[in-house]
């Protein structure tokens, strides 16, 4: 049976780059968005072209150079910030509106001092509105994680009847747990009439750890696009991570959904987007860290130096990794040893190797890292009497 596909949303280039000092330039937008639209992702939120003069010229000049993706830009239901994201839009092969409204009762309260009907009857205008210049419009209802589903069910009814093909229900404040997140899109699918004609997408924040947890939840129950962002950056603790929705969906195969990522592109698409925006990526980071397949421990070593398998769900490679790293500190064995002397060089019998490794030891107590440099000079040190192959 064939898998279904998830669109893959990335919003790198709107919220990704609302993080403190991750601002680009036009020109580095542009490098960005050659490379998503290259790794394969279906739509790109080229920015927000209402919000200054540099970011509609981003949207534009993105519009021009996207070949595969949609390109869409993000609106307010306001009419004059949707009339600037048609003119960004112009050029785009695929363009998309991104407009809607808050929907939980502290944005109706607070943040807008209006009732529920009147946030349709705006959510209803803008999509309406925009529909008059894009066929492919998405509403986004924010904070929707802590919107009553009947009233959700409600908005979703109304702007799918006014023209809306993506429903983005988003998880603002990254509060949902899966189950919780799950549930909401299955209430949806179920009691939303017309709801066949809109795809339904997650755009998770990572507040609580729980933002990729909580869009792969969204999927298995019926939401069929992922808004996401490379290495998961994004407002406060970020957003979901490309890179983690695209592997979970790949390494489950039981769940009967993929990706049209290049996964292969993974790697080199995290360390461009990571140095353009001045953010480093964690070591410890899913898929994408420095140490995503280093080992360190002397049982993991020995394990995945037998069979890749015993310790990774992953082969690097696929990721676009050349390979799996074996780290010699003072907790590796003698298979890791062995292993690294034998990559610079030196063959080393049984007795040779036990000699070695005790020098090792004392070397790997003084030193965080034992690097190949290192082994050159524990060998000599060792007095085994064996020169290095290569």
């Amino acid at each position: 049976m064939s898998k279904e596909i998830v669109q893959i949303f990335d919003t790198t280039l709107r919220d990704g780059e609302q993080v403190p000092g991750c601002k680009l330039n036009t020109e580095q937008k542009l490098v960005i968005a050659r490379r998503l639209d290259e790794l394969g992702v279906d739509i790109i939120e080229a920015g927000f072209p209402i919000s200054s003069p540099g970011d509609f010229k981003s949207v534009e000049e993105i519009s021009k150079v996207v070949k595969n993706a949609t390109v869409c830009g993000l609106t307010r239901s306001v009419k004059k910030d949707i009339d600037v994201a048609a003119e960004a839009l112009k050029y785009a092969v695929k363009p998309r509106i991104h407009t809607g409204i808050g929907t939980s009762e502290s944005h109706i309260r607070h943040k807008f001092n209006t009732t529920p009907e009147k946030i349709i009857e705006r959510a209803v205008e803008a999509v309406r509105y925009a529909k008059s210049f894009v066929e492919d419009v998405e509403f986004y209802a924010e904070d929707a994680g802590r919107t009553d589903n009947e009233f959700l069910a409600r908005v979703c009814e109304a702007v799918i009847k006014a023209g809306a093909t993506v429903l983005n229900i988003p998880d603002t404040t990254g509060y949902c747990l899966p189950e919780e997140y799950g549930a909401k899109i299955k209430y949806l699918k179920e009691h939303v009439t017309g709801i066949d004609k809109a795809i339904l997408s997650c755009h998770c924040h990572n507040d609580l750890g729980l933002a990729t947890a909580n869009s792969i939840a969204g999927a298995i129950h019926g939401a069929r696009q992922i808004e996401c962002t490379i290495n998961g950056i994004g407002e406060r603790a970020g957003n979901t991570s490309l890179e983690e929705v695209v592997m979970v969906m790949r390494q489950h195969p039981t769940l009967n959904l993929d990706t049209n990522i290049n996964s292969k592109l993974l790697y080199s698409t995290s360390r461009l987007v990571s140095e353009s925006m001045g953010m480093p990526v964690q070591p410890n980071k899913a898929i994408v860290g420095a140490n995503a397949f280093a080992h360190s421990s002397g049982i993991h070593q020995d394990g995945v130096i037998k069979n890749r398998e015993t310790y990774e769900i992953i082969d690097p490679a696929e990721v676009g990794v050349t390979e799996s790293a074996i780290v010699l500190t003072a907790r590796s064995g003698r298979a890791a040893l062995a292993y690294r002397a034998k990559k610079v060089g030196y063959e080393l019998t049984k007795l040779q190797l036990d000699k070695v490794y005790e020098e090792f030891l004392n070397f790997a107590d003084r030193k965080k890292e034992v690097v190949d440099e290192d082994i050159h000079q524990i060998i000599e040190i060792s007095k085994i009497g064996i020169k290095a192959t290569a």
